[in-house]
């Protein structure tokens, strides 16, 4: 395992551990966050670690035209009970992934000091926000890192029952229109799986991560 330097640098992804760690230590500036994700590497970690590196092998993404929407979504995307926005609210949406309750955690990986690190990415126009109203309020949303051509998704929240997946839908929706390659979803989950993502190899990962 590497212990970053003050200087800018990774080591090769093909250097993280079986569960996929490959780095600690650095800082959460634009400058390492944006390198980190053009390498194929992401910051996880809770409050009191320090700050971990990630490149995991298998790689959670979804190709774009795989996308799932079961009958039962398609009909509440139909009913039009749901508003969606981008870019809004950025701060919201990351604060409420950070503060929303999920099944089987006890806490949070969203530091503090993460929300304000995205926070300046976003500022940057790098990190990128879904919002989902319903009457006006923030019921649902998601925020991860636009590439240009790979959108490497962070986290999601719903309030309301299928919110974030209306706000995953339509962030797929719009990737598709401007022609990228796929959503990074970083790690398996079964409700990812059940929108459409699946496993790659990382060796695969990297090679769409790096065309252009």
């Amino acid at each position: 395992m590497y212990y970053l330097s003050p200087d800018l640098f990774f080591p090769p992804v093909d250097q993280a551990n079986r569960d996929g760690i490959l780095a600690i230590g650095g800082n959460l500036s634009p400058e390492r966050l944006l390198l980190a994700y053009k390498s194929g590497i992401f910051p996880w970690f809770e409050n009191g670690e320090p700050i971990m590196w990630w490149s995991p092998n298998p790689r959670m993404v979804l190709f774009l035209d795989e996308l799932i929407i079961s009958k039962s979504m398609r009909n509440i995307l139909n009913r039009n009970i749901f508003t969606v926005t981008f870019n809004e609210n950025f701060r919201d949406v990351i604060s409420n992934c950070q503060n929303i309750e999920r099944d089987g955690q006890n806490g949070t990986w969203i530091t503090n000091d993460m929300i304000e690190a995205y926070c300046k990415m976003h500022e940057l126009g790098i990190a990128k926000s879904v919002e989902v109203w319903q009457d006006e309020v923030l019921v649902g949303g998601l925020y991860g890192i636009d590439l240009g051509h790979v959108f490497c998704g962070e986290s999601m929240f719903s309030k309301v029952s299928n919110a974030s997946k209306v706000a995953f839908i339509a962030l797929v929706n719009q990737l598709k229109v401007a022609n990228y390659k796929l959503l990074d979803c970083q790690v398996y989950n079964p409700h990812l799986e059940s929108l459409g993502c699946r496993e790659i190899d990382r060796i695969d990962f990297m090679e769409i991560l790096k065309s252009k």
